[in-house]
């Protein structure tokens, strides 16, 4: 009996989503400090079976939680008790800011999907950084064989001219590089001026040169190296991305972010309209990203760990990503919509799929 959506509509749907997400996220994390996660934590904890090489780590699951929901790093062993294979932090900025002005954040609940124009709201790198430190080392220290694995994810500080755009991702590279498991460059947000002409391939190739060694020197050991980019790229660009990646010998390519295009939603055009500027995010992208995740795949055969993320609400979506290419796979959008157990009920679904295809 799943009691969540209906808890959803009586205490969330009527709410600011952005408040909606504030006091949720309080929640996750009371629970973590009360030691409540900690029991939450045997019941999720992903079966065995599930373990996932990839990037050179080993991850508990598959299935992570995509960046966006926990921007600044507070919450990172609460998410993990939840069942969460891998958290991805961010996006964090080399200096600190507010984001745009709100609302920015907004639901679609007949769409299954959300639009945000947060901008990047985040405490800078340096005060992340040792937020990231602590979580690691504790989750090092509860789980001595496999523990859930911590992925940074930076972007472009909005008042950083474009031209001045690597010098503002190394800052964040060189803070956070230590403590992160995997290191993501973000040039696909919507909502940061000129971020996404960075997905140029020749602006691309010094900016990810420049971060990869960075980010090696800083950590005093290989930090893998992904880039994030958006579905809304012309299908040759996309190929253009996968060419580089592969040339500048990064470790991966995340697909994708949020979209710019607001077509086939149910949400009337007026709602649609009033909200203004924004990526959507959530289940109307799932042909598109799935598309994207199978060109990358193509382009890039086994030499790239593609991560697939966009329009995942069930285990069915992830395996199919799996079988699409995907090594690992992130949500976001429906853990707003699917409540606290979400990541739980996907790694649970999986195990079921698998043993139905062992048969």
């Amino acid at each position: 009996m799943r009691f969540y959506p209906t808890f959803f509509k009586l205490a969330f749907s009527w709410m600011d989503a952005e408040k909606a997400h504030k006091i949720g996220f309080q929640g996750i994390r009371a629970a973590h400090r009360t030691g409540a996660g900690r029991v939450l934590a045997r019941m999720t904890a992903p079966d065995a079976s599930l373990r996932t090489e990839a990037l050179g780590l080993s991850f508990p699951s598959p299935f992570g939680l995509a960046a966006g929901f926990d921007k600044e790093g507070h919450g990172i062993e609460a998410l993990t008790e939840l069942g969460f294979g891998h958290v991805e932090v961010g996006t964090i900025t080399g200096q600190a800011q507010p984001g745009n002005e709100k609302p920015r954040l907004f639901r679609l609940i007949e769409d299954r999907a959300v639009i945000n124009r947060m901008g990047f709201n985040n405490d800078g790198a340096a005060a992340v950084a040792p937020r990231l430190k602590s979580a690691r080392a504790a989750l090092q220290k509860n789980h001595p064989d496999l523990r859930p694995i911590i992925g940074v994810n930076i972007g472009k500080t909005k008042v950083v001219d474009l031209a001045d755009a690597t010098e503002d991702y190394l800052v964040s590279a060189r803070s956070l590089a230590p403590a992160a498991d995997y290191l993501v460059v973000n040039v696909s947000s919507p909502n940061t001026p000129g971020l996404r002409l960075l997905q140029n391939v020749e602006t691309l190739r010094p900016l990810l040169r420049a971060v990869g060694d960075a980010a090696d020197e800083a950590a005093g050991r290989h930090v893998p190296l992904l880039v994030k980019i958006a579905p809304d790229l012309s299908n040759e660009d996309i190929e253009d991305v996968a060419r580089l990646a592969l040339d500048l010998k990064l470790d991966g390519i995340i697909a994708n972010n949020t979209t710019i295009t607001r077509e086939g939603l149910v949400s009337g055009s007026a709602k649609v309209d009033s909200i203004g500027a924004g990526g959507l995010s959530g289940a109307p992208l799932k042909e598109r990203s799935l598309e994207v995740l199978r060109r990358l795949k193509q382009a890039v055969g086994d030499d790239l760990v593609l991560i697939a993320v966009g329009g995942v609400e069930s285990a069915e979506d992830v395996q199919e990503r799996l079988e699409a290419g995907a090594t690992l796979v992130q949500g976001y959008t429906a853990f707003l919509y699917e409540g606290p157990f979400w990541a739980s009920r996907i790694n649970k679904g999986l195990v079921r799929l698998r043993r139905g295809s062992c048969h």
